[in-house]
Order: C-alpha cells, then sequence, then structure tokens
C-alpha cells in the first residue's frame, strides 16, 4: 500500500543508542514459535520476569492478547495471518527502536510468515523455536482447543487443520514438550548473553 506523500517521521530527541546505554541492553526482538501448547507464553512470562529481575526492559507481546485487542477484526486466512503479522512487526520494531527487549509469543506457523519479522526487523530479530511434539501439545491442550478442532468446531487450527512449518534454520532450539520451563529459561538466557543482547551496546 503506497504511503501519503504527507507523512513525515518525527526526529526522535532520544536516540536509540542513549536509551540502549541506559538499559544496558540492546534492543532485540525474539519470538518463540512452536504449535499451540508448547510452552511459548509460559516461557515468555518467566523470561520477563528473569530480565525483571536483572532491570532490564522488556515487554512480552502474546498472540491471544494481541488478537484479543490490536488485531482483534482478524479471522485466520493466510491474508488475515499476513496482516496480523506485519501489524507485530511494526509495534515491535517501534519498541526495539526505544531499546526494549521485545519477547513475541506467538504461533507463527509458517515460514513466510516469520520472514516478514526478519525483513522488518532485520539483525534485531531472533528466531526461537519451542520443539514440541504435536502428542505432547495436544496432551496438555490447556485451553481445550484441540479437542475443539479434533470436533470441527475450530477450523484452521494450527497442527489439526492447519500446518505448522518448523523453522529451517531458528537461532535456538528449545526442547519445551521434554524439558521444565527452568531449563528452557536457562539455556535461552545463556542464548541471549552469547549473542550479545544482554551485554549492552
Amino acid at each position: 500500500m503506497p504511503q501519503p506523500s504527507n507523512l513525515v517521521a518525527p526526529q526522535a530527541s532520544i536516540s536509540r543508542g542513549q536509551r540502549e546505554g541506559r538499559n544496558g541492553h540492546r534492543g532485540a526482538a525474539i519470538l518463540l514459535t512452536g504449535l499451540p501448547a508448547a510452552g511459548k507464553s509460559t516461557l515468555a512470562q518467566a523470561l520477563q520476569a528473569e530480565l525483571f529481575r536483572r532491570g532490564a526492559q522488556s515487554l512480552v507481546l502474546d498472540g491471544d492478547a494481541l488478537r484479543s485487542g490490536l488485531n482483534s477484526d482478524l479471522g485466520f486466512s493466510v491474508a488475515e495471518r499476513q496482516e496480523n503479522i506485519r501489524r507485530v512487526s511494526e509495534l515491535a520494531a517501534l519498541l526495539v527502536d526505544n531499546g526494549q527487549i521485545v519477547i513475541l509469543a506467538l504461533i507463527a506457523p509458517l515460514i513466510e510468515l516469520r520472514e516478514i519479522f526478519a525483513r522488518r526487523l532485520g539483525e534485531d530479530y531472533h528466531e526461537v523455536w519451542c520443539s514440541a511434539s504435536l502428542a505432547v501439545c495436544e496432551q496438555r491442550d490447556p485451553k481445550g482447543h484441540y479437542a475443539r478442532a479434533r470436533r470441527g468446531e475450530l477450523p484452521a487450527f494450527t497442527g489439526i487443520s492447519a500446518p505448522y512449518e518448523a523453522p529451517p534454520a531458528a537461532a535456538l532450539e528449545l526442547d519445551t514438550g521434554g524439558q521444565p520451563v527452568a531449563t528452557c529459561l536457562e539455556q535461552l538466557l545463556a542464548w541471549l548473553g552469547e549473542s550479545r543482547v544482554l551485554s549492552g551496546p
């Protein structure tokens, strides 16, 4: 969609570098992707709590919360999923530019959808695969969605009537289906340190 010619982005009075210097860490967007009930939201909240304890500036953008508000007008067709991700990527970019660590807890089931994040966020984007099998996720089924999908009550439900494409080259793969949250969190924090997200600008 072409942009109106009368739009001029304002010049920020505080630079991203200044914010990162104050925060003591880099701005970054971390996508936790995986099947429904793979543990994305649980891990996202645990990561945010630990980052808060360390004094880091972070925010969780959770798929269900976003679809209950910002994206409540969108369904689950391919086009609507693309628009959902486009909006979230723009929001994430604004937060990253303000020095935040943005934790995205989203299914983002297709490679082409996750590429929207990669294109918009560039080197600030980090893909983490919460790897849990369909059998494990369906056994957990904390919201009863899998059972409803099996009964045909939820069309285009990822893992049952809609595909999930595993990341071919995720920055990090976590066995959220077989390991406790604490272990996955420890591995994720170690990786964030190695990738210099937490080491400061």
